[in-house]
């Protein structure tokens, strides 16, 4: 008697009854917080990391992320929840969610070696009656074209001996006002059983999960929401110059085209785009698109702008210190803030290192001040031997350029601005006009 048909149902019902363990397979900003999120719920959890010092870190009930607690991390350790290098312990668990990055390579092409390196590493391990579900961004066709035929080679059925399913992370870093529970999830199966396994498996511990037809259109949702995020921000900063340079403020204009109560979303600009999603989700789209035979010009067109504000900024300090009578080159510039964003220790793709490197390789003297991220921390492409610079009065004055990059809550603006001899505001945190204040 064949009882394959029952895997699902038998899995699904695991699920419900919170009997399943779950597997996360990479421990950063999109897989701890749904850690502790099957963890609170009730499920046995093991994490995968290739990184021994956030699996000693988490044993030790201890979190390398600004805005997860210690306290938290113990709580699910004393809960059951398992962190470890031990990839072959893949076989113990009923799901196998993929957390993993994606970047671009120096070509700006997609760079899925984590993604098939992590894959490859659980493959012996993989067995019937598991879904796995990846959750990195990526191109529309990646979880058939490079998952499914790497999975079935084991000779396991997907939609019968395994369920395959892409449902892709929402995760705002230092969002107070959304969690992991509460943030609407997307997820697509390559069968039907896929699909109903998949929303079996979130459904415990998202509010809301949103299925569509396949994995394709799951991974196109994704990079839809972040290339029109891309877009207008890519406007907004082709706005800023042109008003740059007729003399208006951006930040004024933006604030009285907002008081429209229909049609307009206000974006504002910056020094550049940072995340793990936003510099990076349209160049996958563009990179797929031509296997269709298609340019997706406007999408390129908004990426070449948002890639091109960290050179902005730097003309602009360069402008602002020759007015001064000084010269770029041998002068002290602060950075302030070099996370992506407010309130955030994440410092993937951040434009604030973007514009550390251009003023260092002009030969400025660079520091940097970020309350959230004490050490420069070891990163792909990027390298600064230095730890944070503590703000006084007497700090500020002894640079010759303070440039606001991050406009965390914690700094104290009013002191930055009564005691920096130069500063220039990239995020328009200084409305009024000061003699000090140069905005970019």
């Amino acid at each position: 008697m064949n009882i394959q048909p029952n895997v699902n149902l038998d899995l699904i019902a695991r699920f419900e009854q919170k009997s399943a363990r779950i597997g996360i397979l990479g421990l950063g900003y999109v897989g701890l917080p749904l850690v502790l999120r099957f963890s609170e719920v009730g499920y046995k959890v093991v994490g995968f990391d290739i990184d021994d010092s956030k699996v000693d870190a988490l044993n030790g009930k201890r979190s390398y992320i600004d805005h997860i607690s210690g306290a938290k991390i113990g709580e699910a350790i004393d809960r059951g929840f398992e962190p470890t290098t031990d990839f072959s312990r893949a076989a113990e668990v009923d799901a196998l969610i993929i957390c993993v990055p994606t970047p671009l390579n120096k070509h700006r092409e997609p760079d899925l070696s984590f993604v098939v390196n992590t894959v490859d590493s659980i493959l012996p391990y993989i067995r019937s009656g598991q879904v796995l579900s990846l959750e990195s961004t990526t191109y529309p066709g990646t979880t058939e074209e490079e998952l499914l035929p790497r999975i079935e080679k084991r000779g396991l059925k997907a939609g019968r001996d395994f369920f395959l399913v892409y449902s892709p992370e929402r995760e705002d870093p230092g969002n107070p006002d959304f969690t992991t529970r509460t943030i609407p999830k997307v997820c697509g199966g390559h069968t039907p059983a896929c699909l109903d396994v998949g929303l079996a498996l979130y459904g415990q511990v998202i509010d809301r999960v949103v299925p569509v037809t396949s994995t394709r259109a799951a991974e196109l949702t994704k990079l839809l929401e972040n290339i029109q995020r891309a877009v207008n921000i890519g406007l907004v900063n082709e706005m800023k110059m042109i008003a740059d340079r007729m003399g208006i403020d951006i930040f004024e204009v933006i604030d009285a085209a907002a008081t429209k109560p229909f049609g307009f979303t206000p974006y504002y600009p910056g020094p550049g785009l940072g995340g793990h999603c936003i510099p990076i989700d349209p160049f996958y789209l563009t990179w797929k698109a031509r296997e269709y035979g298609l340019n997706t010009h406007f999408i390129e067109l908004a990426g070449e702008i948002n890639r091109d504000m960290p050179q902005w900024v730097l003309e602009k300090i360069t402008d602002a210190l020759n007015q001064q009578n000084k010269a770029l080159k041998g002068s002290r510039v602060l950075a302030l803030g070099i996370a992506y964003k407010r309130d955030v220790d994440d410092m993937r793709e951040s434009p604030s290192v973007m514009v550390m490197e251009l003023l260092r390789a002009k030969g400025a003297k660079v520091d940097y001040s970020d309350p959230n991220v004490p050490v420069f921390p070891k990163m792909r492409e990027h390298k600064f031997d230095l730890s944070s610079v503590d703000l006084t009065p007497e700090t500020l004055a002894a640079y010759d350029c303070v440039v606001l990059l991050t406009d965390h809550s914690r700094f104290p603006y009013e002191m930055i601005r009564e005691n920096a001899k130069l500063l220039v505001d990239t995020r328009g945190k200084y409305r009024d006009t000061y003699a000090n204040v140069v905005k970019a």
